[in-house]
């Protein structure tokens, strides 16, 4: 999900992350720092200490599913490569979550995820960070991420509804979730890193 350093170099993957429409403000090939200064901008309203990423009830009385249409009313996309052990990379769609809003309703309710799809946690800066699974109906892999991209733990193969708290296991300024089992098949660990 993202705060590079403006003189970090982008190289091969710099064409790649393209978001869905060309005026989206959370990400433009011509504004590789974008997703920095939202991150910033969100950053007055998170300071230090921990940040409980939990899923508190969003949707409205007698709504208990969420589709692909519901997501992207709600959040903005983006596009993210990850660089996997086996010296391969592979692109996601993504929805960004930004907002204490957007990231207290997460994934809940929705049933089906896409195998190129995740979600995409932002925070201003390093934090240990904690989700739990209540109201999710999939099973997912969370990655919790390092400022520079890399992966500081992976839970794979969480427990739908589960109440257990899934955490970080050192400050991270990202989380990305992706559906359960995308890491072990595509062979993204803690040496894989994520470019956004």
């Amino acid at each position: 999900m993202m705060r590079w350093q403006a003189n970090q170099p982008r190289g091969y993957f710099a064409h790649l992350g393209r978001t869905l429409g060309n005026n989206d403000p959370l990400y433009d090939h011509k504004r590789p720092d974008s997703l920095q200064e939202i991150s910033k901008k969100t950053g007055r309203l998170w300071r230090y200490g921990w940040i409980f990423a939990v899923f508190t009830p969003f949707a409205a009385a007698g709504q208990d599913t969420a589709d692909a249409g519901d997501l992207a009313e709600a959040f903005a996309s983006s596009t993210i490569i990850i660089e996997a052990e086996k010296d391969a990379c592979y692109r996601f769609d993504v929805y960004v979550a930004t907002s204490r809003e957007q990231q207290r309703r997460g994934l809940m309710y929705v049933r089906r995820l896409p195998q190129r799809s995740g979600m995409l946690f932002i925070y201003p800066e390093p934090a240990m960070i904690s989700m739990w699974m209540k109201n999710t109906y999939i099973s997912l892999d969370i990655l919790f991420i390092r400022e520079d991209g890399t992966i500081a733990n992976i839970e794979a193969n969480t427990e739908p509804f589960s109440l257990r708290s899934i955490a970080a296991v050192e400050p991270v300024s990202y989380a990305l979730e992706l559906n359960a089992g995308v890491t072990n098949k595509l062979q993204i660990g803690t040496g894989s890193r994520v470019h956004f």
